[in-house]
């Protein structure tokens, strides 16, 4: 008699990122991933559960709209179902928590399956400082910043390029992305908000865009500089990769339910660009 099929659990998550080394399980460092599967193993009385992420944040990033999935026997589910949520909030720590879960549709892929991700870096240039109850998801910049400045140049970067410019090279890994909307806005006086939302990111990508747009914003750098930079494909030292703090993933996106196979393998695929892009 074969087992029954694995049912597969969808997870949003959001956590305070401030005392994490990160998203990733990383031995004798405190983790979001960690603390999770920790928490779902005594709840679940599973002995090694596995999460897959959509996102995996850096040491110190938030997270508002993250999502895992996590692949467990069906008489499981039966059992904690409805109780799961809050059971799991009374052993997680405060700066982490899991907002729903639920069966995910058939071919849904946390990591494969996105449409997009959407992060939002917070800055701060007000000339005294930042708000002391924002310091852990506001970066102070101590020159004023032109929003308008870097709306021309972050439109510049729009659409799918190499970024290796902007990214830290990983092995075997390719740096083509889409980047599909880059947006500065003030939320307050002093408060900047940049949006920046792309199919993925490689690694550093968006705090090293943010580090070009800033320079921009301030003063120190021309409009034109960030694409010209991108334009070059070649990590550039001059690029300052903004601290971690100021950073939250605000969203993922999945397309519908009927879509999501075969998302998730186009998403698999080493990508290239065209031809004619790449010359």
């Amino acid at each position: 008699m074969s087992e029954e099929p694995l049912v597969r659990l969808r997870l949003d998550i959001s956590y305070d990122g401030t005392d994490f080394s990160g998203w990733a399980e990383q031995p004798a460092r405190r983790t979001v991933q960690g603390e999770l599967q920790s928490a779902l193993a005594r709840v679940l009385r599973l002995e090694s559960p596995r999460l897959t992420v959509a996102g995996r944040t850096d040491a110190g990033v938030h997270g508002r709209g993250q999502v895992a999935h996590l692949d467990v026997p069906p008489e499981l589910w039966e059992a904690e179902g409805e109780r799961l949520l809050r059971r799991l909030a009374g052993v997680l720590p405060p700066d982490v928590r899991v907002n729903a879960v639920g069966p995910a549709p058939e071919g849904f892929d946390a990591r494969f399956s996105p449409l997009f991700r959407r992060y939002v870096y917070r800055v701060s240039d007000a000339p005294g400082g930042v708000d002391p109850l924002r310091r852990r998801d506001v970066l102070w910049h101590r020159r004023p910043l032109d929003v308008d400045r870097m709306n021309e140049a972050a439109a510049r970067l729009l659409g799918e390029h190499d970024f290796a410019a902007y990214c830290r090279r990983r092995e075997g890994a390719s740096t083509i992305r889409e980047l599909q909307r880059v947006e500065w806005v003030r939320e307050n006086r002093h408060v900047c908000a940049g949006t920046v939302q792309a199919d993925a990111f490689c690694h550093n990508m968006v705090r090293a865009l943010v580090g070009a747009l800033l320079a921009v914003g301030d003063g120190r750098r021309e409009v034109d500089w960030p694409g010209v930079v991108l334009a070059a494909a070649v990590r550039d030292s001059s690029v300052h990769v903004v601290p971690p703090h100021g950073l939250t993933l605000e969203e993922v996106r999945y397309p519908p339910a009927e879509e999501m196979a075969a998302r998730a393998a186009a998403t698999r695929r080493f990508r290239t660009l065209p031809a004619s892009a790449s010359s």
